[in-house]
């Protein structure tokens, strides 16, 4: 048995292509996928474990809990503790470490770096072990700076030029005078990274005196746990926390690998997307194979080959297809691997070097994947082939389904049809969280429902394309017949593209429905023209507002200061506005009461409000930050969003309590509105500053669309993979079924249809059943959609369905040229079929 089923391995070598490049493809995204991202993760591990090197304990401060009603501040670490921790026993050397937001402009003045990866710090001494310089020499006083060379390198920047730098909000000019290497993260990402000396890096950081982190070396022949034993014993417990370097750089591998996760996991949902597409086309495959060889099977069963061993001979063929498509599956995907990495070097993304990591683990899976999902697909057409009475297989009475097959498929289809609708539409009426789990469930069930039930659906929905296939005259209805002979083989050729429309549908849908819900949202909320902010999130200068109002044309402006208060004994963040200008700069709907800040009045979302029990004229006690109190008074309920919520009270109580006021953006409206001039203008007010963004309504909706359409192209993209594996199932099912009808093609040949008309019969049924799975795919992509959006609409208020119809009828076209591209090889061979050889054969 086992050399019968390597002689039809063999035997099929065209026919068992498809299904090896099907099974290749899921498998090559598999290791290309573990490949990538164990490279990554293991290039930047090594990369930040020398950013540790010079460092063998870290003190750091001990964060503090609230206690009571009163907020207590993480204690500071000052000089005095440096240089206790740099005499304590075992201790070589100590050094402070200071840190922050900086951003370093281009020659254009254009932001260099990620936002995020814009860092800032202090040089320590005259030479600092930390950062090597390549060339010139340590920073000193505020007119000097020393940037990493990647940033010199990006930006053309050399020693003796003039830098423009941003440190939360003022712009600084100074002369570079020295550029030094680094194996920080950050750097290695694509960020950059600036330092100063470390006093005018206490002062820029608001940190005079204090430090972020003292960093402390071991003598000679003291191990990293002597040393932290010491500091330990001799630095208060209450104020400080210690920590090894080497566990430092055990956490941040965690952290590393942990990041790494997210990104593996999404990547591999859609190789195994892919691969779940491939499946359909290896069990139809095989479904075929051994439809074509059930008299030999038989013929086997008659002369002693029991079921059992017919099923292993199918499953020795799966087992060799398998591991082919493993191993160049393993082969490709090592290629798709390195292919992504040079790929987020084209893109900009900087990765550090280190070697392709294909680990044990990579090699196992790839022939894991491929061996055992080839068997699993195969395993059911070999169990059918066997069960098949040698008699009946050989008089072909075999052929045709039996009515209680038929019925028992439709009643399981129609069954897990209606618990997914069920499950998924009773997920639509929870909230957030809650409802994803059971959406999820409900959208797998309904489409192994719709898949069980394709077959019945398949027959009134192609024969609605009837009229069409009319047109083309007896090549079109030949079409039509043959789409529906075989209604199982349709329905695993056009499930294939099913799934991967579903999914592209519906995340188009969802999209579209997000960025509509989001110009709404700025639209209905906002009344400012402009919205000011930091271009990496963090806050911005108190001193931002001060300059836009001195500008010409700012009729108002408002900052939104955050702070945390305690009350009731919880924590809640209270935000600091403008109280006389606010309602001109907001569109805030009010529930209850009316929208007035000021003094001790305040304005509460709904959320907030129901949380506490307030309704207007409530009143409550605020704890602030510096331990005073304050009673305020409820004037209104408002409805909050996602761009404005919380506690909003006047600036001229919340600010007097903190000891740094910072703004998370500021709101500004002008005399002439919205216009690139006043735009320039407010811009160059705030100094051209590279780290901060002054965005109209519509910018704030374009950096949402631009975010949705990078997210959109990157998901078309991996989708693709599973539409490739669909074409490749359309073309391996139409080349059998050519095989399969070589006679009754030949007997049309000898009656008069020429080669042109049997090419449009196959191109036509290759189109309908392609169009049949993409209808079903838009149907199903539409209904989870718009079930996900009602699931998202619990907590966004202005969430609104779209519909992408010109968008879908893309899609159609795609599943259209799906069934056209996929006909052209096995339409050319039926034309090109012998009429006498097709005839005499069986």
């Amino acid at each position: 048995m086992f050399r019968t089923a390597l002689r039809n391995v063999l035997a099929h070598k065209a026919r068992l292509l498809m299904t090896v490049l099907a099974v290749m493809l899921g498998v090559a995204f598999v290791s290309g996928t573990l490949v990538f991202t164990n490279t990554l993760s293991d290039a930047l591990q090594k990369s930040s474990a020398k950013g540790f090197d010079q460092v063998d304990v870290a003190v750091t401060a001990e964060a503090q809990d609230d206690v009571g009603d009163r907020i207590v501040k993480t204690p500071e670490l000052t000089q005095a503790l440096l240089e206790q921790s740099a005499k304590v026993p075992g201790a070589a050397s100590a050094i402070g470490v200071v840190n922050g937001f900086t951003a370093i402009a281009d020659k254009g003045g254009k932001l260099i770096g990620g936002g995020f990866q814009s860092q800032g710090g202090n040089y320590w001494g005259d030479k600092d072990a930390r950062y090597p310089l390549a060339t010139g020499h340590a920073p000193s006083g505020a007119d000097e700076v020393v940037i990493d060379s990647r940033t010199a390198e990006r930006a053309g920047y050399k020693v003796g030029d003039t830098v423009r730098i941003s440190v939360d909000g003022p712009v600084l000019t100074p002369k570079i005078t020295g550029i030094f290497t680094t194996d920080d993260g950050n750097v290695a990402a694509g960020g950059s990274l600036a330092l100063f000396d470390t006093a005018t890096a206490q002062t820029l950081f608001g940190k005079t005196g204090t430090y972020d982190e003292i960093d402390v070396q071991a003598a000679a022949g003291t191990s990293q746990s002597a040393l932290k034993s010491a500091l330990d014993t001799a630095l208060p417990k209450d104020k400080v926390e210690t920590v090894t370097g080497r566990q430092l750089a055990a956490d941040q591998a965690e952290m590393i690998s942990a990041s790494m996760s997210g990104m593996k996991q999404g990547l591999l949902v859609f190789a195994g997307i892919a691969l779940f597409v491939g499946t359909f086309i290896i069990a139809n495959t095989f479904t075929m194979l051994v439809a074509q060889r059930t008299k030999e099977l038989a013929l086997m069963r008659a002369v002693g080959a029991s079921r059992r061993q017919v099923t292993r001979s199918v499953l020795i063929e799966a087992f060799v297809v398998g591991t082919i498509a493993g191993v160049t599956g393993l082969v490709a995907g090592i290629g798709i691997g390195a292919g992504l990495r040079s790929l987020l070097g084209t893109l900009g993304a900087t990765v550090p070097d280190g070697p392709l990591v294909v680990s044990p683990g990579t090699i196992a899976a790839a022939l894991v994947v491929g061996v055992v999902i080839t068997m699993l697909a195969a395993w059911l057409p070999g169990r059918r082939a066997a069960k098949i009475p040698p008699v009946a297989a050989m008089s072909s009475v075999h052929a045709t389904a039996s009515t209680k097959s038929l019925v028992l498929r439709n009643t399981l289809g129609a069954l897990f049809s209606a618990a997914g609708v069920a499950v998924v539409l009773a997920a639509t009426t929870m909230s957030g969280s809650d409802g994803q789990a059971p959406m999820g469930l409900g959208a797998v069930l309904l489409i192994i429902g719709v898949f069980i039930l394709t077959p019945l659906l398949s027959r009134p929905l192609i024969a609605a394309a009837a009229p069409v296939l009319r047109i083309f005259g007896v090549s079109g209805k030949l079409a039509r017949q043959n789409s529906v002979r075989n209604p199982r083989r349709t329905a695993a050729t056009a499930s294939a593209l099913m799934i991967g429309l579903t999914l592209i549908t519906g995340m188009t849908v969802m999209a579209g429905s997000l960025q509509k819900s989001i110009d709404k949202m700025a639209s209905s909320a906002i009344r400012a023209d402009y919205v000011v902010s930091m271009a990496n999130g963090n806050e911005l200068s108190a001193d931002i507002d001060e300059k836009l109002k001195a500008t010409d044309g700012v009729t108002a402006t408002s900052p939104m200061r955050n702070a945390p208060g305690r009350i009731d004994g919880t924590t809640e963040y209270l935000t600091g506005v403008t109280g006389s200008t606010i309602g001109a700069l907001t569109d805030l709907k009010v529930d209850d009461g009316s929208f007035k800040v000021g003094g001790g009045q305040v304005v509460v979302d709904d959320a907030t409000a129901e949380s506490h029990g307030w309704k207007a004229g409530s009143s409550f006690t605020v704890n602030y930050e510096d331990g005073k109190k304050q009673q305020l008074t409820v004037s209104g309920v408002y409805k909050g969003n996602e761009l404005i919520e919380g506690i909003l009270l006047d600036n001229a109580a919340l600010t007097p309590h903190l000891a740094d006021p910072t703004d998370m953006r500021v709101m500004v409206k002008t005399s002439g509105g919205t216009s690139d001039g006043t735009k320039d203008r407010l811009e160059k007010a705030l100094g051209s500053n590279p780290a901060i963004k002054v965005q109209s309504k519509k910018d704030l909706s374009d950096e949402v669309a631009k975010m949705f359409t990078l997210m959109l192209n990157m998901l078309y993209g991996l989708l693709a993979m599973a539409v490739i594996v669909a074409v490749l199932g359309v073309i391996n099912t139409l080349a059998m079924s050519v095989f399969e009808r070589s006679q009754e093609i030949g007997m049309l040949r000898a009656i008069g249809l020429d080669r042109r008309s049997v090419k449009r019969m196959v191109r036509l049924e290759s189109l309908v059943i392609s169009l049949f799975g993409g209808v079903l795919g838009i149907g199903l992509g539409v209904f989870f959609g718009w079930a996900a959006g009602e699931l998202l609409g619990t907590s966004m208020p202005t969430y609104e369905l779209v519909v992408p119809w010109a968008r879908m009828a893309v899609f159609l076209s795609l599943a259209a040229g799906v069934g056209i591209l996929a006909a052209l090889w096995p339409a050319r061979r039926a034309s090109r079929l012998n009429m006498l050889a097709a005839i005499k054969s069986e």
